[in-house]
Formats: structure tokens, C-alpha cells, sequence
């Protein structure tokens, strides 16, 4: 069992769309081991986002996630990180694949309702961010 960390994004709240992912999460045989909704400080934002900082993108990213609630979840599953990605689709969901989360809800490149952990060591620093209190299975 391998776990992975997703964060649903404020537009996908905003959008009532939270129900519809979590369901399309739990039916591509995620299970949801921690999850709570909470509303980021700017500082938050910052510090999670550090590796953008000076991107032409950093400042409306910011901007856009301390706009709304977002809900932060742990999800368990085998090759999880990578099973994760491919659901989700690509950031873009003109170029995401059929049926993946995105392709089927997102609205743009920003407005994309979903984040996935794209590494091991990404899980790592994210979940801990949002769940320090937590063991991760390592």
C-alpha cells in the first residue's frame, strides 16, 4: 500500500464539485485515510508553493488559492503517486485524457480542481505540510 497526497482546490469547492471528486476518487479505488477542508493563509500559500516563487505564474496562484476553501486528503492505494496522476489527468484539461478529473471538470489551466503529489518526496513534504501530526508509511 502506497500513499499520496491531493488537495482539492478552491474552484472545485466554490463549484459544489466536491462530492462528484471524492466519489470519482473512492471509485478508482483510493481509500481516504486523513482529509480535512480548511482555508489557507496567504503565508501558507507562500511556503507550499515556494518552488514557483518568481514564475510569471506565482503571484495569480496565490492569489487563487487563498481565494476559497481547499480539502486536503491523504489517499492510500497501490502505486498510489503514480495511479493519482493518471486519474487526475494533466494540468491542462483541453490536453487531459477522457475521463480523467480534469478533463471532465476543470475549466482551465488554473482552475484545474485538483492537485497530486508528483513524486515520493513531493507526497512527503506536502502531507506533512497539511498533516505534520501524522505518520506517513514510508
Amino acid at each position: 500500500m502506497e500513499q499520496t497526497f491531493a488537495l482539492l482546490k478552491p474552484d472545485c469547492v466554490e463549484r459544489k464539485l466536491t462530492g462528484k471528486a471524492l466519489d470519482f476518487i473512492i471509485n478508482k479505488g483510493f481509500i481516504i485515510s486523513h482529509i480535512k477542508k480548511l482555508q489557507l493563509t496567504e503565508k501558507q500559500v507562500k511556503e507550499f508553493y515556494i518552488m514557483h516563487k518568481g514564475k510569471e505564474f506565482y503571484k495569480p496562484l496565490i492569489k487563487f488559492m487563498i481565494s476559497g476553501p481547499v480539502i486536503a486528503m491523504i489517499l492510500q492505494r497501490k502505486n498510489a503517486i503514480q495511479k493519482f496522476r493518471e486519474v487526475i489527468g494533466s494540468t491542462d484539461p483541453e490536453s487531459a485524457a477522457e475521463g480523467t478529473l480534469r478533463q471532465l471538470y476543470a475549466t482551465d489551466v488554473r482552475h484545474n480542481i485538483v492537485h497530486g503529489a508528483d513524486s515520493f518526496e513531493s507526497f512527503q513534504r506536502e502531507a506533512s505540510f497539511f498533516f505534520p501530526k501524522i505518520d506517513l508509511i514510508k
